[in-house]
């Protein structure tokens, strides 16, 4: 995840489901934040709110584009641990 930490060594059959859960359940933590704060609009964002914004919203299009690669490439037998973080320049705005 986009979190600066490296990923532990995981074996690529026997986790494959558990790294899908937890990108799967980053993309909730993610989007419960976003909501959050989207209920807040009722009053006018503050710069600070605005800017925690656009770093969920590159997060979670970081972290639907990994879900996608590993899913690609399990379903075209290749190694799902071999999909990486992109940068959010190559990844923004992905429809989800």
């Amino acid at each position: 995840m986009p979190s600066g930490r490296a990923a532990p060594t995981i074996d690529p059959m026997s986790d494959a489901k558990s790294w899908e859960n937890s990108i799967l359940n980053r993309i909730s933590d993610l989007v419960t934040e976003e909501r959050g704060l989207r209920e807040q609009s009722e009053h006018r964002l503050t710069p600070e709110e605005r800017r925690r914004m656009r770093e969920l919203e590159q997060s979670l299009d970081q972290c639907w584009d990994l879900l996608r690669q590993r899913r690609a490439r399990d379903e075209f037998g290749e190694n799902p641990n071999d999909a990486r973080i992109r940068p959010v320049s190559e990844v923004e705005d992905y429809s989800q």
